[in-house]
């Protein structure tokens, strides 16, 4: 079981750094990099659906399809690829512990990958060394001018 974890968690960090790159540094843009990769992973495991056991066969391709909504970042927004692949991780564990809270709601994948790359980011912005006071500069920068205040 520590095994297939950790084969899961790994397709997961894989999906959002491969993402990643093909958006950013390919130039595919975001949603042919996730929807390129996505084929191929699941195409794959449609076409040899006994080369690993039931469970990996049927977790990988979600826990990759959701880590490549971590990898439709922006290089704007973030640049590193380390920051990407824990993200994919914190994904792939929010994912194999709490996703029987997410049982028969629509777009579970995508909720689960917004939470897991808010919280990352959140904790990367506040255990800078710069001072909490940017963040009022940073947030205004990327906020869109209709929600700014005046």
């Amino acid at each position: 079981m520590v095994v297939e974890n950790s084969i899961l968690i790994l397709s997961g960090t894989l999906g959002a750094v491969l993402a990643f790159v093909l958006s950013n540094k390919l130039n595919q843009g975001p949603v042919r990099a996730s929807a390129m990769l996505s084929l191929v992973v699941a195409g794959f495991f449609y076409l040899f659906p006994k080369l690993l056991s039931p469970h990996l066969t049927q977790n990988i391709p979600l826990l990759f399809f959701g880590g490549t909504f971590i990898g439709m970042a922006s290089s704007k927004i973030v640049s590193s690829y380390r920051f990407i692949g824990i993200t994919g991780m914190v994904f792939s564990l929010f994912f194999l512990y709490a996703s029987s809270y997410f049982e028969g709601y629509g777009g579970a994948l995508g909720t689960a990958g917004c939470i897991s790359f808010l919280v990352t980011f959140a904790v990367h912005k506040i255990t800078r060394k710069r001072k909490i006071a940017y963040a009022k500069v940073y947030l205004r920068r990327y906020t869109p001018i209709n929600y700014r205040k005046k």
